[in-house]
């Protein structure tokens, strides 16, 4: 598969990420406090899709380590919002079952090969471990959101989960320079920033 529609896979899917993010910050600015709308959970859940695709054309385990450890917590957020179950039957179905299938086929094809995504030339084994890390951090948040959500049981944000962006999108910031992934490096550049100001408002509502 040529370069450009990969990348184009990948920045469609930043775009999605970023559109996110953006929601959320006008929406909070809006009423001054860190608001969650249901719009940012649909764009992660797409976007997360298209990032898991992204990742295994550009045979990157880090990336697509991230996008399945929380796939099913953004389906799990529309749930506590009452959204997901307005999505039709059929199509709830499709967003639970293919990413399964997808990772079933790739390694029962008798064409994909495990092995390329822990040898890529391309990725030295140090570079991987900082990739995974910086993964497990960033995804960490929205497991600690969860958790927090559960414990409310309600689909709220959380200063932790900022935090841990912020963190998150930094280790990751600094693979993209390395890696070269204009992707990564582009949605997490505003990434950061949105963390940083959200954190700010949180910090204004509680003191």
């Amino acid at each position: 598969m040529s370069d450009w529609i990969i990348y184009s896979i990948g920045f469609i899917a930043q775009l999605l990420f970023s559109s996110r993010l953006i929601v959320q910050w006008v929406t909070s600015e809006k009423y001054r406090r860190v608001v969650t709308p249901s719009l940012f959970w649909v764009l992660s859940l797409i976007a997360s899709f298209l990032l898991f695709i992204y990742g295994y054309l550009r045979l990157d385990f880090a990336i697509m380590l991230g996008q399945a450890l929380t796939y099913f917590i953004y389906i799990r957020n529309l749930q506590l919002q009452n959204q997901w179950q307005k999505i039709p039957t059929v199509l709830q179905w499709f967003l639970l079952l293919v990413p399964t299938f997808i990772v079933i086929y790739y390694f029962n094809n008798n064409r994909f090969d495990a092995m390329l995504l822990f040898k890529n030339e391309n990725i030295p084994l140090w570079l991987l471990i900082l990739g995974i890390v910086s993964q497990v951090v960033f995804t960490l948040r929205f497991v600690y959101q969860w958790i927090y959500s559960e414990r409310h049981n309600k689909s709220v944000l959380p200063f932790g989960f900022w935090m841990l962006s912020l963190i998150g999108s930094l280790l990751i910031l600094s693979y993209a320079i390395i890696r070269k992934d204009p992707v990564l490096f582009l949605g997490h550049i505003l990434g950061a920033t949105i963390y940083v100001r959200n954190l700010m408002l949180l910090r204004k509502v509680n003191a």
